[in-house]
């Protein structure tokens, strides 16, 4: 069983292998809390560190090769958290760094904006979170007879290599890096092992994510750049926290959750929420999605207690316009 797991990755930029620097593998282990911290990334790392950093009460500035934070959820969930975001840090996109240098305060990267310009950005920490790699090159899987896919050990719906009886899970393998996805493929590949002769499948259809930065985010399913690219006809509908009892006595001003389903069946085809408990508050949108259950009958088949944050959910399954 092949469970290799991935590393950072550590970008080619000028003099970084000179000045000191920290990953999310090595960033939980410092001995003391840095005034300042650069971040580089606009993913989910970058942005969980960003508000664990932020909450300690050091100064933040994360820089960004794209033009958003996030860009990888729904484009209005990303433009919604990189607004957001820009309000607490110093967050600047559509950056490119050139060089890295050592100061006497701690780390300075150069950066070149997207229109020319020179600039810098200087504090006691930087930490390099612009994504993670599988760990496959590392382990020479040619030489064992088993085949790669995009940098990772190719595996079948039973986590089978092709190698005979050699199974693979998680990072090393998966491109969804994310450790409830590798519990899943563990029990997959246990059970194949204990019973070759009635395998099971892993199931990859509904894998949900979060991303546990302020505001917490979670989505599940495709988001509306993804029905759109498919040509999927569907509907959408947008409920805000503050429009409910919960949301509203939280004062909350920001956060909503956006559905998408398929206007003939009532099938949810996404779910993106940004506010208060986001990972909580999606699970059942995961659950309906996993198990059939269409919006009409989801939002009307059950009691929704009244005032609690699962509210935001009903209400925006019985804004969507199906036929």
């Amino acid at each position: 069983m092949l469970a290799a797991g991935s590393r950072p990755i550590i970008p080619n930029i000028e003099g970084l292998g000179e000045v000191e620097h920290h990953t999310s593998d090595t960033v939980m282990r410092i001995d003391k809390l840095p005034a300042s911290v650069t971040i580089l990334g606009s993913g989910y790392i970058a942005a969980e560190f960003a508000h664990v950093f932020s909450a300690f009460g050091a100064e933040v500035s994360v820089v960004a090769r794209s033009n958003a934070l996030l860009r990888a959820h729904d484009l209005d969930v990303s433009t919604r958290f990189t607004e957001l975001a820009s309000q607490r840090w110093d967050v600047r996109t559509q950056r490119t760094v050139t060089a890295a240098r050592t100061t006497a305060e701690g780390v300075a990267l150069d950066l070149l904006t997207h229109d020319g310009e020179h600039e810098s950005v200087a504090s006691e920490l930087l930490l390099i979170a612009i994504g993670r790699a599988p760990n496959a090159d590392l382990r020479d899987p040619a030489a064992g007879g088993i085949a790669t896919e995009d940098d990772r050990i190719a595996v079948d719906a039973y986590q089978r290599t092709s190698a005979d009886g050699v199974y693979a899970l998680g990072d090393v393998s998966s491109s969804y890096q994310l450790k409830h996805v590798a519990n899943h493929e563990a029990r997959i590949v246990q059970h194949n092992l204990l019973h070759p002769e009635e395998p099971v499948a892993a199931d990859h259809r509904f894998v949900p994510q979060a991303v546990f930065t302020s505001p917490q985010i979670a989505s599940v399913g495709l988001t509306e750049q993804q029905a759109r690219s498919r040509r999927l006809r569907f509907v959408t509908a947008t409920q805000d926290y503050g429009g409910i009892a919960y949301g509203w006595a939280m004062a909350d001003t920001t956060g909503f959750a956006k559905l998408l389903a398929d206007p003939a069946t009532g099938q949810l085809l996404g779910a993106h929420i940004i506010g208060p408990q986001a990972p909580t508050v999606i699970q059942p949108l995961v659950q309906a999605m996993s198990f059939g259950l269409d919006a009409r009958s989801m939002a009307r088949g059950q009691y929704w207690i009244h005032p609690a944050m699962p509210e935001v959910v009903e209400n925006a399954l019985l804004q969507l316009e199906l036929d």
